[in-house]
């Protein structure tokens, strides 16, 4: 395909085709949004090429800002002065130059000449900047050019790696001959593991922050950071596919993209990757790096105390954090756009770490794709190095986005981790109790104490094994976090200062490394009685451990992989306490047992950690496919995250399928007259699962191909299923459709959707009685979302009934009197509660009919079953693209009528 430009209001967009007017304007609009600064909602159905869109809008504005800003400072370094003093003609980059440089307030009243000096000195400090990143940014694109068209250096990392890996082999062979011949004593393993787990001295609130792993002639990994956009989407699969759209794009040669992703998806050490756990692959990969920084000195005090012993390394460094095969990589990520997959196995070429590699690459990048979590949590953020004052944030998918900041920053921690980890750590504290420090001791205590007091306020017992324990009370209980505290006992207990101490202290880590050497049979003789115990309670609470005696496991034998620390999720749960208070709950669940009972905190205003990024960014675009309803985005986290109504700018584009391609139905009684409506009294009467088994059945008679139905809920669907069964409706539709169900499983999906294909492939070959399949699916299931039903995989979607949230849900009903508390509730509008419940349920449902049409040419009928679907307030909240065309049927005869006819049409069936 040839490259198009596009001019749109004075604006050039390079495309690699000719775009739709949607398009243009979708560019347009988001040009304008990251030109003003502002907070953007866009919606663009699929279909639509949204992608592309957001590619060549946001670099070619990213384009226009760059090249103002070299004019700009090329400028200023011309003549030496910058010309700010006269404000009237001050260009908008002057003013943004001087906004990033530190200064301090001066009084009103200062003199003339004071005012003058201060100015002179700041635009001498600012040319010295301009300077230095001019000078750095020429270094950088000189070097990353050499690297494009220098062939040798490809292979330099890999090369050298090799030499690095025979000059250790000879090292090893050497000191085996040496130790050989001196008659070396044994390795004390136990000595040297025994240091890596006693807690060093803690300096509590002075402590200084640890080290970031590299060493001090590293420091040139880390740049300048130059304005970017970062993009991030719910899954890694979503990014893998808009990295590629940018591979195709016109900008696919010039852009410097990163693609950020967990240890756990760049990991090449094989040996760390297969601890499996995503915990265990971070603790582990942070213990290689710091014993990458105490090797020297240890082996140097080593030699010089002991030159004829030598100690076994707790654990070795990690071979692929090296700096100048991290430095190569970094470059090689920047020089040509590269997916996850790709990164790895650049990372294996060059024999370096594609997740430290990826995040020093992020200062000169111009794009980085990132997932959700990474940048909506801000310790998470601060972790992997972004810094977004003054950046680009676009989230795309975002029709989850208020759940998904929830569930980020919401954590539990159940009755069965509490005692496991109130064990663990007096077990750890009885080994090292006169090694620990008093400082260490006493916050331990206070971890115990807090340990006890939670499982107290469960009703349980901290000595007793939380799988034998049967709870008197049962049920649901939801506290604010001061009654909480309270109610457990543990309001006198500095929380901060704990939670501070688990986090420098690092004693979960130090904790996971005891009880790896001592719950197994890694212990010593002499300490197997007293372990005993111990290990017999953590193996009992593993899940799935049966009564048989396991077998013993063979020195080359693999293990499956270990579960985290307990206290890793009690550390959690403490951290969320001291984040939120009137913005949080804590929910007490009491079950049969402790072990299936636990503690939770619910955060009620996700705009509180949203407010930080809208804070600090430039411009943030929200969007997706299906955005309605908007006024959740608007009232609960733009509005409450501070962000002013003139700020925020609202797009949404129609679809690229002609009118007559789409065929949208309410329909409101069926065959025999039956009302529908699926509330919670009406839906299990049996005359409304068989009229709605009878509207199935007469559908795919006329619907060729794949017929997709949607229920509100997994029971719900069970019980139609039977019921059809029990009265032969399921025996008429197979007649005509071969009927799928969704599995419970996630394992089971991409198997069910291939069945389910190739049935529909396959009679639309052979024909016969046997028109296509039925898919019974599951509203917010694992099919209403990402799943792509496009052409005769989905011809028609029928949703059944309205898949309203449970309302008697505890974390339902407080968010439900925590917004008509907190929001202001407009003149003839429902209550921010029930308006919240009603977003819920229509979300659900436009994700769900959203999954037909999947481009231009594509066509469908969706059929929404249930009278409610025509009030006014509900139609409102349908996709526009959907909502201007939608009929409503009152009666079932008509609709079948519509539907025979629109399918007869468009698929040219007598």
């Amino acid at each position: 395909m040839a490259n198009k430009t596009q001019e749109v209001g004075g604006i050039h967009f390079p495309f690699p085709f000719t775009p739709y007017s949607i398009q243009k304007d979708f560019m347009a609009e988001l040009y304008q949004v990251l030109e003003a600064g502002k907070i953007g909602i866009f919606e663009s159905p699929t279909g639509t090429g949204k992608s592309l869109s957001l590619i060549c809008g946001a670099l070619s504005w990213l384009r226009d800002f760059e090249q103002k800003k070299r004019q700009e400072e090329a400028r200023l370094l011309e003549t030496e002065a910058a010309p700010l003093n006269d404000g009237k003609d001050q260009p908008p980059f002057c003013s943004s130059f001087r906004q990033e440089t530190p200064g301090t307030l001066r009084p009103a009243g200062d003199p003339d000449w004071v005012t003058q000096f201060v100015q002179k000195k700041e635009e001498r400090a600012l040319v010295d900047r301009l300077k230095k990143e001019h000078t750095r940014r020429k270094e950088r694109e000189e070097r990353l050019q050499r690297m494009r068209h220098n062939a040798q250096l490809k292979y330099a990392a890999k090369r050298e790696r090799q030499e690095e890996e025979e000059t250790e082999r000879l090292l090893c062979l050497s000191r085996e001959v040496l130790a050989a011949g001196t008659g070396a004593e044994p390795l004390e393993q136990l000595a040297s593991g025994e240091e890596e787990l006693v807690l060093s001295e803690y300096e509590s609130d002075e402590e200084k922050g640890t080290a970031d792993g590299l060493d001090e002639d590293e420091d040139d990994l880390e740049e300048e950071h130059i304005t970017k956009i970062y993009y991030c989407s719910r899954t890694h699969s979503q990014l893998a596919q808009f990295v590629h759209e940018v591979q195709k794009s016109p900008f696919g040669k010039d852009t410097r993209l990163v693609s950020l992703g967990s240890r756990q998806n760049l990991c090449v050490n094989e040996d760390v990757k297969n601890l499996g756990s995503v915990q265990l692959i971070n603790d582990r990969c942070m213990e290689m790096q710091r014993s990458k920084h105490e090797i020297k000195s240890r082996a140097q005090d080593e030699e010089e105390k002991e030159p004829k012993r030598r100690r076994l390394e707790p654990r070795a460094a990690c071979p692929f954090y090296n700096y100048k095969h991290l430095q190569l990589l970094r470059d090689k990520v920047l020089v040509e756009v590269k997916d996850i997959e790709q990164l790895v196995n650049l990372g294996k070429e060059a024999g370096a770490c594609p997740y430290y590699g990826s995040r020093f690459a992020i200062p000169a990048a111009q794009l980085v794709v990132l997932p959700y979590q990474m940048l909506l949590h801000a310790a998470t953020r601060q972790a992997a190095g972004i810094r977004l004052q003054g950046q680009v944030v676009i989230i795309d998918e975002a029709h989850n986005l208020i759940d998904t900041i929830t569930g980020i920053h919401s954590t539990e921690v159940s009755g069965s981790q509490l005692c496991q980890a109130h064990s663990q750590l007096s077990q750890y504290m009885e080994r090292y109790r006169k090694r620990l420090k008093a400082k260490n001791l006493m916050y331990i205590k206070q971890i115990l104490y807090l340990l006890e007091k939670f499982v107290t306020v469960l009703g349980g017992n901290i000595k007793q094994n939380p799988n034998m324990q049967s709870l008197s009370r049962t049920g649901t209980e939801l506290k604010t976090i001061n009654d909480f505290l309270f109610q457990s006992q543990i309001d006198n207990i500095n929380l901060f200062k704990v939670q501070r101490y688990c986090e420098k202290s690092m004693v979960s880590r130090k904790l996971f490394g005891f009880t790896e050497r001592y719950g197994a049979v890694l212990a010593l003789p002499r300490e197997q009685p007293r372990l005993a115990g111990f290990q017999h309670f953590l193996q009992s609470l593993q899940p799935g451990v049966t009564e048989a005696p396991a077998a013993p496991v063979e020195d080359g034998e693999a293990r499956a992989p270990r579960s985290a620390s307990p206290l890793m999720h009690v550390e959690g749960f403490l951290a969320a306490l001291t984040t939120a208070n009137q913005d949080g709950r804590v929910i007490l669940s009491r079950q049969g047992s402790l072990s299936q009972s636990g503690l939770k905190f619910l955060l009620l205003n996700p705009a509180v950690p949203f407010a930080q990024v809208v804070k600090e960014c430039r411009a943030v675009v929200i969007t997706g496919g299906t955005m309605q309803p908007v006024s959740d985005f608007r009232e609960q986290l733009l509005a409450c995250a501070g962000v002013e109504a003139a700020r925020v700018v609202e797009f949404s584009c129609g679809h690229v399928i002609p009118p007559d391609n789409i065929l949208p139905l309410i329909i409101c009684s069926g065959p025999s007259s039956q009302q529908l409506e699926f509330t919670y009294l009406k839906r299990e009467l049996p005359q409304m699962m068989e009229e709605t088994g009878r509207i199935l059945c007469n559908l795919c008679n006329v619907v060729p191909g794949g017929v997709v139905c949607f229920f509100p809920s997994y029971e719900y669907l069970r019980q139609v299923h039977a019921h059809w069964d029990k009265t032969g409706l399921l025996a008429r539709l197979a007649v005509r459709k071969k009927i799928f169900q969704e599995p419970k499983r996630a394992s089971q999906v991409e198997q069910v959707l291939t069945d389910y294909s190739r049935c529909i492939k396959c009679c639309g070959q052979l024909g016969g009685a046997v028109t296509g399949a039925l898919l019974l699916s599951v509203v917010g299931g694992k099919m209403s979302e990402g799943i792509n039903f496009s052409d005769n995989l989905g011809r028609c979607v029928v949703v059944v009934g309205m898949p309203y949230p449970n309302i008697k849900s505890p974390e339902l009903q407080e968010k439900v009197a925590y917004l008509d508390h907190t929001l202001p509730r407009s003149p003839g509008q429902p209550t921010p509660g029930k308006a919240l419940v009603e977003n819920l349920c229509m979300k659900a449902v436009n994700q769900s009919i959203g999954r037909a049409i999947r481009h231009q040419k594509d066509f469908a009928s969706i059929v929404l079953l249930d009278q409610r679907y025509a009030r006014p307030p509900i139609l409102a909240k349908l996709p526009a693209w959907i909502r201007d065309r939608v009929e409503v049927k009152a009666t079932f005869g008509p609709a079948f009528a519509a539907i025979r006819k629109f399918h007869h049409e468009k698929s040219g069936l007598s």
